[in-house]
C-alpha cells in the first residue's frame, strides 16, 4: 500500500509538472506575441514619422523645418528599434518557471525604465522650447527641436506606460500557475499538496 501511495503521488506530481510546463510555454508565447505587436507599433510610428516629416522638411522654413528634421531623426531611431526588437523576439520554448519569471520581470523593467526616460525627453523638449524664448541664438532650431522632442517623448511615454501595464497584467498569469501547489512542513517531514 505504501508503494502504491508513492506511485500515485509521483504520477500526480509528474502530471502537474507536465500541465505546468504547457502553461508556462503558452504564457511565454503570449509574452512574445505582445512584445512583437508592440515592436510593430514602434516601427510603424517611426515609419510614419520618416514618411510624413521627410515629405515636409524640405518645404518648411523656420522652426517647422527643425521640427520635421528632429522627427526624421526620431523616426529613424524608432523604426530601427522596432525592426530589431521584432527580430529579436524569438519563441523561447523549454524555459523553466524561474527562467520565464526572470524574462517576464526583465520585460516589465525595460518598459518601466523607458517610461521614466520618456519623462526626461519631454522635460528636455520643454527646456529647449523655453530656451528659444530666452536666447537670441538658435531660436528657431531650439523651438523646432523642443516641440518635436515633446511630441515624440509624450507619444513614447503613452506607449511605454501602456506596454508596462499590459506586460504587468500578463505577468499575473505566471503567478497563478502555482496557486494549485502548496508546500509545507508537517510533523513527519515536508508535504506537497496539489489541488486537482
Amino acid at each position: 500500500m505504501k508503494y502504491f501511495i508513492i506511485f500515485v503521488c509521483a504520477v500526480t506530481v509528474s502530471q502537474f509538472n507536465y500541465a505546468q510546463k504547457i502553461s508556462v510555454d503558452k504564457f511565454n508565447g503570449q509574452r512574445i506575441e505582445i512584445t512583437k505587436q508592440s515592436m510593430i507599433v514602434v516601427g510603424s510610428w517611426g515609419a510614419a514619422n520618416l514618411i510624413y516629416s521627410g515629405a515636409l522638411v524640405g518645404a518648411s522654413r523656420g522652426s517647422n523645418k527643425y521640427f520635421y528634421e528632429m522627427n526624421l531623426i526620431w523616426g529613424g531611431v524608432n523604426f530601427s528599434l522596432g525592426c530589431i526588437g521584432y527580430l529579436l523576439s524569438k519563441n523561447t520554448h523549454d524555459l523553466s518557471y524561474a527562467e520565464s519569471l526572470k524574462k517576464q520581470m526583465t520585460v516589465e523593467k525595460i518598459f518601466l525604465f523607458n517610461t521614466g526616460l520618456d519623462v526626461a525627453y519631454v522635460a528636455g523638449g520643454f527646456y529647449l522650447k523655453e530656451r528659444s524664448n530666452n536666447n537670441s541664438k538658435n531660436i528657431e532650431r531650439n523651438k523646432g527641436y523642443g516641440e518635436s522632442i515633446i511630441l515624440q517623448g509624450s507619444s513614447l511615454f503613452i506607449f511605454d506606460g501602456l506596454m508596462y501595464l499590459i506586460h504587468k497584467n500578463h505577468g499575473k498569469k505566471l503567478y497563478r500557475l502555482l496557486d494549485n501547489l502548496k508546500i509545507g512542513a508537517t510533523g513527519n517531514g515536508i508535504a506537497c499538496i496539489i489541488k486537482l
